[in-house]
């Protein structure tokens, strides 16, 4: 049996709804958004368009520039407290830990650096602000531009490479990526969804909650 001790951990963690209490895209396209991405959003919701798509289509319609929207994030929104103690324990374990988010890299690295936290793996959305809107890229594991499965995707390389993954995540998008890791932490409504389809996930409310959970793994 291999030790515990010598298993390669990697913690894949969401990041909208799960390392923050609301969806930062959301907020910024319901204040910025010049016309009705609520539409769009009910096109991927029911699996019309790609999350890809989604964003490119919704993102554009935001006129603002880099700044503004930094301003914006670090004004109205803030992280999950416990953070950096989650951060902490995943290394005092020796732990690699990588946000893998349908959100922006942009917003992101602002909430974490208004936490003093840096350092942390991101996987996410890039952002280029221009005259037309923001134009959002998802970029794979292989370098190349992805439309759907981009969670999926970046557990599939860290399987790859020999990780043992523990994915945590808040919403129906986590659900697919989740089901290929070995372990799943879930909030609300996440955690509703997983049990309604019969899919074992350890439950949590807040980060220190997760923190205990982790206690349990081997």
């Amino acid at each position: 049996m291999q030790d515990s001790a010598n298993i390669k951990t990697l913690i894949q963690c969401d990041f909208d709804g799960t390392l923050t209490e609301e969806d930062i895209s959301f907020l910024i396209l319901d204040t910025f958004a010049d016309g009705d991405w609520r539409s769009i959003l009910e096109q991927y919701k029911s699996n019309r368009i790609s999350v890809g798509h989604f964003n490119t289509l919704a993102f554009r319609m935001v006129k603002e520039d880099e700044s503004t929207l930094i301003r914006f994030v670090s004004e109205k929104t803030e992280l999950r407290p416990g953070l950096k103690g989650l951060l902490s324990y995943c290394t005092s374990r020796n732990f690699r830990f990588a946000i893998v988010s349908n959100g922006m890299t942009f917003y992101i690295r602002t909430l974490l650096r208004n936490s003093g936290i840096d350092g942390v793996e991101i996987y996410a959305a890039q952002a280029d602000f221009n005259n037309n809107g923001i134009e959002a890229r998802y970029i794979g594991p292989d370098g190349k531009e992805i439309q759907n499965g981009f969670k999926e995707a970046y557990v599939n390389r860290f399987l790859n490479e020999g990780w043992r993954v523990i994915s945590i995540g808040n919403g129906a998008s986590d659900i697919p990526a989740a089901k290929l890791a070995h372990y799943t932490f879930a909030t609300e409504p996440m955690l509703s969804l997983c049990r309604g389809i019969g899919f074992d996930c350890l439950p949590f409310e807040n980060l220190d909650d997760i923190i205990k959970g982790l206690e349990t793994i081997e």
